[in-house]
């Protein structure tokens, strides 16, 4: 993706060579408020690939914030390098002092590769780090939330397609039991789903089972997406749903916690064609985003899940402003994110007395 013709608003290379920070932040829109998104920190193999990465995140994040009725737009960072071995205080506070030399006009949080704990570095350079630990006033792990709507997402899916806001008797299949996926699986555990789960590390899917007994598991992807399923949730990498798997899905529904689920646009017709209904993914997972943004109003989680229990709404309206237009939900929820950015976004244009 080309930089200037992306459709931003402002990309920023950062660099550091002291402490060896070499970070990329992208702000897609600030229609409708300042642009909030993550840092990704991440050993990409070249710059273009990290730069292709900060676009298309950032992009996203634009179209969750609106759909999720958030006064922001969208943005998103990445830092090059290993996470592992070259994330130190001197990086993460210079970081830091970049997101603040933007003046708010950039929010950042947590995202693959950086903690709270991450964000309590940064944000004492800055008054624009989010989703901090609780010792330090945040929301702390956004995890729950985000699982709690990808919940409501798939409840709002078992009414829209059976009747009934329940998985009760319904077998899910869960592809990644990390931080998200585990929380998932407990809400669908106590609303009487059968799951079977899957995840490259052994170790979290013995931990689930400790905590789950009655969950079933496989040995990888491959094998989930074949086993008998009537919900197939993707919790791990993006890209999940390529040609190969839309075809050999038995599920009826869709609806997962990963970020950019479509390996390509056209995954999400042929979804359509087969008759499976599709949540996307950035409408379901934006518990995070939310639980992240209350922070701002000093944090409240009753409040945040109370925000978050609105995806269920919105889930329903996707679903049949796609049935009415005859698309796919990622083209209807696409639709009604544009749609509230150009109508409340040109609210900005009236202007206001000093």
């Amino acid at each position: 993706m080309d930089v200037l013709s992306s459709g931003h608003e402002q990309v920023v290379f950062c660099s550091d060579a002291e402490s060896g920070l070499r970070a990329i932040i992208a702000i897609h829109s600030t229609a409708l408020g300042p642009a909030l998104g993550g840092t990704r920190f991440y050993p990409y193999p070249t710059e273009d690939a990290a730069v292709a990465d900060a676009l298309r995140l950032s992009r996203a994040m634009s179209y969750k914030n609106s759909l999720a009725g958030l006064d922001l737009g969208g943005g998103k960072a990445v830092i090059i390098g290993d996470p592992h071995t070259q994330k130190t205080e001197a990086l993460l506070r210079a970081y830091g002092r970049f997101v603040e030399a933007l003046g708010g006009r950039y929010l950042t949080a947590c995202d693959v590769g950086t903690y709270n704990a991450d964000l309590d570095v940064v944000g004492r350079e800055t008054r624009y780090a989010h989703g901090r630990s609780e010792a330090y006033g945040g929301c702390g792990d956004s995890s729950v939330l985000t699982a709690y709507g990808v919940f409501q997402g798939m409840r709002a899916a078992a009414q829209h397609l059976w009747g009934a806001p329940t998985l009760d008797g319904r077998t899910v299949a869960v592809a990644g039991v990390g931080k998200v996926g585990s929380w998932l699986v407990g809400h669908l555990v106590d609303d009487g789903a059968d799951v079977v789960v899957t995840d490259v590390d052994g170790a979290a899917v013995e931990r689930l089972q400790t905590r789950y007994p009655q969950v079933k598991a496989v040995p990888d992807t491959a094998t989930l997406v074949r086993t008998p399923h009537d919900v197939y949730a993707p919790c791990a990498l993006g890209g999940a749903l390529d040609d190969e798997t839309v075809e050999a899905l038995p599920a009826q529904v869709v609806c997962g916690g990963a970020n950019n689920q479509l390996a390509t646009p056209e995954a999400a017709d042929r979804l359509r064609a087969r008759g499976i209904l599709y949540a996307p993914d950035y409408l379901v997972n934006a518990g995070g985003v939310i639980q992240v943004e209350d922070e701002r109003h000093g944090f409240s989680f009753a409040r945040a899940q109370s925000k978050a229990s609105g995806i269920f709404d919105v889930a329903l309206r996707v679903f049949r402003a796609a049935d009415e237009e005859g698309v796919s939900p990622a083209v209807a929820a696409d639709r009604l994110a544009e749609e509230r950015m150009r109508s409340v976004g040109r609210l900005a244009t009236i202007r206001l007395p000093r």
